[in-house]
């Protein structure tokens, strides 16, 4: 069985990679790093709209390239590596999806071949403050079409355009899509550990709403919604992780102390060795997640849990080690070590910490082995 990528695919690894590297260095990144009222990259994210990238895994019907999931998880994987700061995954990865997953046939219509231009910026508002995200314990309501409560915090909720929202709904939850830009919804940019990727509050007061999927479905939806959204995002980790240790290689061999490069240091050596492995056991669970998650396999739901927890183990460590390697300059404003750092931690949280898909796996592997 050959889990690689084909020749096609690796082709457009590469393309990408030297697009990205041109285009959004980290240069573009501490741009928006530096500068209070820059949610993203306008110039970054106008670019990766010409090249057609939201739309590779949306059917060409609507509007899209119609390459599919691996393709896109190519994508995310070069995305990770130049820590693009860009509303890329908001709507590719979460709003396309849900919207693929139970949208209606009119959904899809009107709204993916936006995505695919690039003239609509999706969202996912799911939190309502600290701490697990517990079916049962939502509070903002949906009723008669209109929605009322808060989302906190919301990725890329400064500037997306439309979200999907997680709702109350009579007795149960459901998911429904929000045209952000209307009366009724108020929004205020929040601060956060990783300003590259905006953050911020959602406030809703009697904004129209449209069921997405079946009502009292939401928390099942939201679900597979982020169980796809894990190998992504794992892509994005390993491409992160994978520079890391390039950044950390590079210096280790460049900076002399006492005579000799610090990389003929044992202590040097062992965290290289490390970091290497990390990334080489995220990149396995990676590439089998995206094999799962391609051919909706069996194992998806134990296989995104899986990548979930190796992609975050590897990147935060990685980043972590970078610092270390870099010494002193590796804690300063100038050095770009921090950029990592704040990505690694981001995207280890964002659809729940390590120690909750932890307990997924385990609960998944339990209900199989008893099945």
């Amino acid at each position: 069985m050959n889990f690689d990528f084909s020749d096609d695919q690796k082709f457009l690894r590469d393309e990408a990679r030297k697009f990205l590297e041109a285009q959004c260095t980290s240069a573009h990144v501490r741009e928006v790093l530096d500068d209070d009222d820059k949610s993203h990259n306008e110039d970054v994210w106008k670019q990766i709209v010409e090249m057609g990238w939201l739309g590779a895994a949306i059917p060409e019907e609507y509007g899209g390239l119609g390459l599919g999931m691996l393709e896109l998880c190519v994508i995310a994987e070069e995305l990770g590596r130049v820590l693009a700061p860009v509303p890329f995954g908001s709507s590719a990865y979460f709003f396309a999806e849900a919207l693929k997953l139970a949208g209606s046939e009119e959904q899809k219509s009107t709204l993916l071949p936006k995505i695919a231009d690039g003239s609509l910026v999706g969202c996912i508002a799911i939190s309502e403050g600290p701490g697990e995200i517990k079916s049962g314990a939502i509070a903002t309501k949906l009723s008669s079409g209109k929605i009322s409560g808060k989302k906190i915090p919301v990725t890329d909720g400064d500037i997306a355009t439309h979200a999907v929202v997680l709702v109350k709904d009579g007795s149960g939850e459901s998911l429904a899509i929000v045209d952000l830009n209307q009366n009724g919804v108020t929004r205020k940019p929040i601060k956060t550990l990783e300003p590259t990727r905006s953050h911020a509050t959602i406030s809703f007061d009697g904004a129209a709403a449209e069921l997405l999927g079946e009502a009292g479905n939401g928390t099942s939806l939201h679900d597979q919604i982020n169980d796809r959204a894990a190998i992504l995002i794992a892509f994005e980790q390993l491409g992160g992780a994978s520079r890391c240790l390039e950044m950390a290689n590079a210096y280790a061999k460049e900076r002399v102390a006492f005579g000799r490069a610090i990389g003929g240091n044992q202590a040097i050596k062992h965290k290289l060795a490390d970091m290497y492995v990390k990334k080489e056991l995220a990149k396995s669970n990676s590439y089998y997640g995206a094999m799962m998650l391609n051919d909706e396999g069996s194992e998806l739901t134990e296989a995104d849990a899986a990548s979930r927890i190796a992609g975050s183990d590897a990147y935060v460590f990685a980043a972590q080690e970078n610092v270390q390697t870099h010494g002193g300059i590796g804690y300063t404003w100038e050095s770009d070590c921090q950029f990592h750092y704040r990505r690694a931690k981001f995207l280890a949280l964002t659809i729940g910490a390590p120690i909750q898909w932890k307990e997924k796996l385990v609960s998944r592997l339990e209900a199989k082995n008893a099945a």
